[in-house]
């Protein structure tokens, strides 16, 4: 959970090269944007089965970040033979990622884990050697919040309970009604939903609410998910982009949130305001007049392409360009190809 922490320093990293949008459909025909994107990130595989956070100058094995390239290849339906790489790591590294569970257990990344598995078509119950599911309720307080267990404190928020439940709904006991409820009481008045739990004022977050409408959707609460999609949609932008936090206009929309927010609005039903993420994130895709390695990929923002936060922002971004919400998303049929873009 700490890499929540990392992430917020990297998106703020100032991008040092232009990127070169996909603005001509002859070059990245939008069908193809989710494909491409999906081949570029599966080269960026280290050893072909887990990505690197990059900061500093330090590259860092992150399987969180390894997870959301599978999620992304799935969205996607390519890469799977790397998908299968990437998820053989996973199970491979699980201690370090989710805790021991006895003196250690983070909430997020055991549903972030689970939720993998389960898109790969695999029994959560016995991953990496871990029964995910029984450990994840074991985490479950008496409110209704999943809470981290961990001499460092509990750093459980919105993604962490919205994962959860996404994760334990797949599963025969479904999602407990405890947290449904206790997810769905956190609505800010304005129809968001905030990041962190239990502040004052409740201020509605833009990542989150996209978390949070996809988790209250697939349990039934259609009026509390349709109300936060409401809230999103009225964060976006002209072209499209939604900014990271509140939504504020005048902050530039990036491709991580409008990602996040394009995959709620499909999910949802929201299909103008998901077109319109769509068109803003093949926008952002490096096209046949860059670099011809870094072809396909999905800058952060209009700034451009940069190394320390394209890795990150494509894997979120193929979120919105891609096929279902994270409740339906399966890598089942998916293709073994790596797409590149096709250039003259």
């Amino acid at each position: 959970m700490k890499l929540r922490h990392l992430t917020a320093v990297l998106a703020t990293v100032t991008a040092a090269a232009l990127v070169v949008p996909a603005t001509a459909s002859a070059t990245t025909p939008p069908k193809q944007s989710a494909d491409v994107a999906a081949g570029w990130l599966a080269r960026q595989l280290i050893d072909g089965d887990h990505l690197v956070t990059v900061f500093g100058g330090v590259a860092y094995p992150d399987t969180g970040l390894t997870i959301d390239g599978i999620l992304a290849f799935a969205s996607a339906g390519v890469a799977d033979i790397a998908a299968g790489r990437a998820t053989t790591y996973v199970a491979s590294n699980l201690a370090g990622y989710i805790g021991d569970g006895t003196t250690e257990s983070y909430a997020g990344a055991t549903a972030k884990a689970a939720l993998a598995a389960e898109v790969r078509g695999l029994d959560p119950a016995s991953f990496g050697g871990v029964d995910l599911p029984t450990r994840l309720r074991g985490l479950l307080t008496p409110s209704g919040r999943f809470s981290d267990k961990s001499a460092f404190g509990d750093f459980s928020n919105a993604f962490s309970q919205s994962l959860a439940i996404l994760a334990l709904d797949r599963t025969p006991g479904h999602a407990p009604a405890s947290a449904v409820n206790f997810l769905a009481g956190t609505q800010c008045a304005d129809g968001g939903f905030p990041l962190d739990f239990g502040a004052t004022p409740c201020v509605s977050d833009t990542d989150s609410t996209a978390m949070v409408a996809q988790a209250l959707q697939a349990t039934g609460r259609i009026g509390k998910s349709q109300q936060g999609l409401t809230w999103l949609a009225g964060k976006q932008q002209t072209g499209g982009g939604i900014s990271v936090g509140t939504g504020d206009p005048a902050v530039a929309p990036n491709a991580n949130t409008t990602g996040l927010a394009g995959q709620a609005f499909r999910a949802g039903l929201r299909f103008a305001a998901a077109q319109k993420a769509k068109t803003f994130l093949a926008g952002l895709q490096v096209g046949c007049a860059g670099v011809p390695a870094n072809r396909g990929a999905i800058a952060y923002d209009a700034t451009g392409y940069n190394a320390d936060t394209v890795v990150r922002a494509t894997t979120q971004a193929v979120l919105g360009l891609g096929g279902r919400g994270l409740a339906q998303l399966a890598s089942a049929g998916s293709s073994s190809a790596e797409p590149t873009l096709t250039c003259p």
